[in-house]
């Protein structure tokens, strides 16, 4: 027996489909809390993705592929080291690359990066703007996928299953190709530590101090992959969204969409997150999910 939603893949209109695809944000929060690993989002999971399976079939099909985000980053840090060593990681060759290629004048003929310089140049107005989109951005992702459910079931689907595909490349890549942020070398030198701690950074930290509270601190200091640099997927997000949601924006929408996107790439940079190699990576990776989700996702013909 299937649902009667002709809108839906073939996949989520069998009967057995909300038992089935719930199940994980079932079993794995239940996991995690007889472990006695107490989080009130667990909870939150445990509760809501099994009530929106089962009741609201289409819009928990169309989001989908992004709880499967949420679930499969929680469970990279039991393997977030796999694959990786100290002689593996690319830190200090990252830098020199990056030299070679955005290099900048700090005390003399390119011998700095865009980071070192802003590192010493701190602006309190620059922390606050450029934290913006930093703490948006997931928020901004689920804003979009409500966005097109409302519009468009099909390209809802496709701006999730690119988020997917976006997120499972960038996890291969991180073990594939393990890279130190810039903050980690401002922090720590040339010298790899595979236990070091995971850091929001010092921009951030400010912004955690301006506003007396520690967002930043918890939302960046329990980072899975410290070691992922590359791509940057805090700019593949905002380039998505606003592809995907184009269509369908009026003009002062798709400025915004620009210029949030834009301000993402100067934010990743200027919160010594990302190299601009990564921020170029990221555009790259994102160009190329796309074109494959769109390749997988041609609109079905209209009957004449």
């Amino acid at each position: 027996m299937t649902s009667g939603d002709p809108a839906l893949p073939a996949f989520a209109r069998a009967r057995p489909f909300p038992w089935i695809a719930a199940a994980p944000f079932v079993l794995w929060p239940a996991w995690l809390l007889s472990r006695g690993e107490v989080r009130w989002e667990l909870i939150t999971v445990m509760a809501l993705v099994p009530a929106l399976a089962f009741t609201r079939r289409r819009l928990f099909a169309g989001l989908l592929p992004v709880a499967l985000v949420a679930l499969l980053y929680d469970s990279m840090r039991f393997v977030k080291n796999v694959g990786l060593s100290p002689e593996r990681v690319h830190l200090c060759d990252l830098r020199t690359a990056e030299i070679a290629l955005f290099g900048v004048s700090v005390g003399g003929a390119p011998d700095g990066t865009l980071h070192d310089l802003i590192q010493a140049h701190p602006a309190p107005a620059l922390d606050a703007l450029c934290a913006v989109p930093y703490g948006t951005y997931i928020y901004a992702v689920l804003g979009a996928a409500l966005f097109l459910y409302r519009r468009d079931f099909h390209n809802l689907q496709r701006f999730t299953w690119t988020f997917f595909l976006l997120n499972v490349a960038g996890f291969v890549t991180y073990h594939l190709y393990p890279a130190a942020p810039p903050w980690y070398f401002h922090a720590h030198g040339c010298v790899v530590d595979l236990a070091a701690k995971a850091s929001a950074g010092p921009n951030l930290a400010r912004v955690d101090a301006l506003l007396g509270v520690g967002y930043f601190r918890g939302f960046y200091g329990r980072s899975n992959d410290i070691f992922g640099a590359v791509p940057s997927l805090h700019v593949a997000y905002p380039t998505l969204l606003a592809l995907e949601t184009w269509a369908y924006l009026t003009l002062p929408l798709r400025v915004v969409a620009v210029a949030y996107a834009a301000l993402m790439c100067v934010a990743a940079v200027y919160l010594d997150h990302h190299w601009v190699i990564d921020v170029v990576v990221g555009l790259a990776y994102t160009a190329a999910c796309v074109a494959l989700v769109r390749l997988a996702f041609r609109r079905p013909a209209v009957a004449p």
